[in-house]
């Protein structure tokens, strides 16, 4: 007598195939721009902490010389502060907006993205002392004290 072996069907139809790949698709849709806005904080938040530090050392450096300084090398060549050479790399700082205001830290000063860094050249954070917000690059207009105190 012949045995009869019943053929196993196995694997995936076409159609339960292209049903993964438009959720996988539509998945990525949703997910890519949320990673990416992230980056693109995570690459501000440097700036933002180089600029806290910059603010922190230029408010100290007015109150021994009694103005702010032009630009951060003047800061540095003077000894008040010092920054890595991957910052210097990634960032470039302009701090000529400062100034005293009532005897208080005031005016603006800005981070200026250059090739080094991931997300590419070009992208400004700035920071206006006088009212506390931060605007530009990977920033939705919050606001923070900036002194780091």
């Amino acid at each position: 007598m012949k045995q009869f072996k019943q053929k196993i069907q196995e694997g995936f139809t076409l159609v339960e195939i292209l049903i993964v790949v438009v959720i996988i698709g539509i998945l990525a849709t949703v997910a890519i721009p949320t990673y990416f806005s992230y980056v693109e904080k995570a690459y501000a938040s440097d700036a933002k902490t180089q600029l806290k530090n910059i603010l922190m050392n230029a408010k100290l450096y007015a109150q021994q010389t009694g103005d702010f300084p032009d630009e951060v090398d003047q800061m540095i060549e003077d000894g008040y502060m010092t920054l890595s050479e991957s910052v210097k790399l990634k960032w470039e700082f302009d701090i000529s907006g400062l100034e005293l205001l009532n005897g208080e830290a005031g005016g603006e000063m800005k981070a200026t993205s250059l090739e080094d860094m991931g997300g590419g050249a070009g992208k400004e954070v700035t920071y206006d002392v006088t009212n506390g917000k931060w605007t530009g690059y990977g920033q939705s207009g919050s606001t923070d004290d900036g002194g780091g105190e």
